[in-house]
């Protein structure tokens, strides 16, 4: 019998290298969708559906993600800088050995998110309000002392 190897870029849609700087992902269904060692400086991920996606390696500096669901998501190893997390859902997303300087996450909810202690004492920092979809408080969510 004969085996074959898959990989999850059968089945999923993935973007490696390049730029998509300032490109438009707004409202899109990115479900699964893969961005590995990409420019996405100022992307616009506005109310995106990003359930299951992953970001490897990827600059997502200001980039906007206000609005979008991110659960079960994966960010490994990328920069977002100044983005704009504000009533995102994040929940379960593993988002290790990432940076999340300057980012607004007013109204997100990160329950069950796994993220490096130093980037959540940052997110603390500013971290308010309660999400409108889940009703979960960003601070309680977070695990904010």
């Amino acid at each position: 019998m004969e085996a074959n190897a898959a990989s999850s870029s059968g089945v999923t849609s993935t973007k490696v290298g390049g730029s998509f700087i300032g490109k438009d992902f707004s409202g899109q269904s990115l479900i699964a969708e893969e961005f590995t060692s990409v420019n996405l400086e100022k992307a616009n991920f506005n109310n995106a559906d990003l359930r299951g996606g992953v970001f490897n390696g990827a600059s997502v500096h200001n980039a906007n993600l206000h609005g979008v669901d991110f659960s079960e998501g994966i960010a490994y190893l990328s920069d977002f800088k100044g983005a704009d997390f504000s009533d995102g859902i994040f929940t379960n997303a593993m988002m290790l050995r990432s940076v999340f300087d300057g980012v607004n996450v007013t109204n997100a909810d990160f329950t069950n998110a796994v993220l490096d202690k130093p980037e959540i004492i940052k997110l603390c920092v500013n971290a308010t309000g309660t999400n409108p979809k889940t009703g979960v408080s960003t601070r309680e969510s977070l695990g904010c002392k």
